[in-house]
């Protein structure tokens, strides 16, 4: 499924498979005395469309975001980060990547699901090397990020923390 709604529209997972509606989800808590309500977008991107496409909606995305005109280098850390997760799902799990982007008002959560549920591994890429450094970016780029495995594929998760949030 390819959309671009917000996450509210598509929090009861419509047009989404079950291993994907998974990933879709609201969140609402107290940050001071103000309620803050997390906000999201999801969108696939099938191997035949370029990892350059899902950066430019990344960034789109991401520009609506209040901390994102002061906070460039933690918005080129997200593009580049999605960039290897959706070149991961393309390259390694020949697979579609459905990326969904969740701000809580303290962390971007940035998910990655392909249909292979092999995790990716972590391994030293050599110098002369074009590939191998996907998994290694992603770890030092985000605050917090991990993998799981799911019965249809498996989903990797990164956060990041904007010094300056603009709540």
């Amino acid at each position: 499924m390819s959309g671009t709604g917000a996450l509210r529209s598509v929090a009861a997972g419509a047009g989404y498979p079950d291993h994907v509606r998974a990933a879709v989800w609201s969140k609402k808590r107290e940050v001071g005395a103000v309620a803050v309500k997390a906000m999201g977008w999801a969108h696939s991107f099938p191997m035949s469309e370029s990892v350059r496409a899902g950066r430019q909606w990344t960034r789109k995305r991401l520009e609506t975001l209040p901390w994102a005109e002061t906070e460039p280098d933690t918005v080129d850390a997200v593009v580049l980060a999605v960039s290897e997760l959706i070149t991961n799902a393309h390259v390694h799990a020949h697979s579609d990547a459905h990326l969904v982007l969740t701000w809580d008002g303290d962390c971007l959560h940035v998910s990655v699901h392909d249909e292979d549920p092999t995790l990716p591994r972590g391994r030293e890429a050599e110098p002369g090397d074009v590939g191998g450094r996907g998994v290694a970016i992603v770890q030092k780029l985000a605050d917090e990020w991990g993998m799981r495995c799911q019965r249809h594929g498996k989903t990797v998760t990164a956060c990041f923390r904007p010094a300056d949030a603009g709540e």
